[in-house]
C-alpha cells in the first residue's frame, strides 16, 4: 500500500510540475509587434506644467459613466510619481478634473469654470499633518478642458489649462495640460 501512496504522490508531483513548467513556457511569449500593453504604452499621457514645473503623471486613469451607455460623469487624474513602496510614506501630489452632466452627455467640446457648475479641478499634496488641496471651487478663475474625442473604445483625448487656489487663496498654475487615455486602464503605474 505504501508504494501506491508513493507512486500516486510522486506521479501527482511530477504531473504538477509539468504542467508549471508549460505555463510558464507558454504564458511568456515575446510581443511581435501585433499588440500593445495599455498600461505601458508611450502613445497614453496625461502632463501639465504646475507654475512652470513640468510633469508627466503617473499612476493616470480615465473613467467615466452613466445611463444608457452615455457619459454623465467623467474624472482624469493622476499622481505626480508612483505610489510610495515605504510604510507610512505620504502619497505623492495629485492632479484631477472631474465633470458632471447628469441626464445629458459629456462629448467633444470645451468646459470652463466657473461657468460649467458641475465641473471641478483639483491639485491635491499630501503631508504627514492632512491634504493641501487646490482646487477651482475657491474661486472664479478660469480651467478649461477641451475634449477632442471621447468614447469608451477610443478612450479620451484633449488639452486643459487654468488655476486652482487653496483655501487661503495661493494659486497655482497649470498650463500646457494635454492627455490621451484609454478607457478604464491604469496607465504608468
Amino acid at each position: 500500500m505504501k508504494n501506491l501512496i508513493f507512486n500516486t504522490s510522486t506521479k501527482a508531483k511530477f504531473f504538477f510540475c509539468i504542467t508549471i513548467i508549460f505555463l510558464g513556457l507558454t504564458a511568456c511569449s515575446k510581443d511581435d509587434g501585433g499588440g500593445s500593453d495599455a498600461s505601458t504604452s508611450k502613445d497614453y499621457y496625461f502632463k501639465a506644467s504646475l507654475d512652470g514645473r513640468k510633469i508627466d503623471f503617473r499612476v493616470v486613469k480615465f473613467q467615466g459613466g452613466g445611463n444608457d451607455n452615455r457619459f454623465e460623469q467623467i474624472v482624469v487624474g493622476g499622481y505626480e510619481t508612483s505610489f510610495p513602496t515605504t510604510s507610512g510614506a505620504t502619497l505623492p501630489p495629485s492632479l484631477d478634473f472631474e465633470i458632471w452632466n447628469l441626464g445629458g452627455n459629456i462629448t467633444a467640446g470645451t468646459y470652463t469654470t466657473p461657468s460649467e457648475l458641475v465641473m471641478i479641478a483639483r491639485y491635491a499634496i499630501q503631508t504627514k499633518n492632512g491634504t493641501l488641496l487646490y482646487n477651482t471651487s475657491y474661486s472664479d478663475d478660469l480651467f478649461t478642458v477641451k475634449i477632442e474625442k471621447i468614447s469608451k473604445e477610443e478612450g479620451i483625448k484633449g488639452i486643459f489649462s487654468g488655476t486652482v487656489r487653496n483655501f487661503e487663496g495661493a494659486p497655482i498654475s497649470v498650463t500646457d495640460g494635454s492627455f490621451n487615455l484609454p478607457y478604464d486602464k491604469l496607465i504608468n503605474p
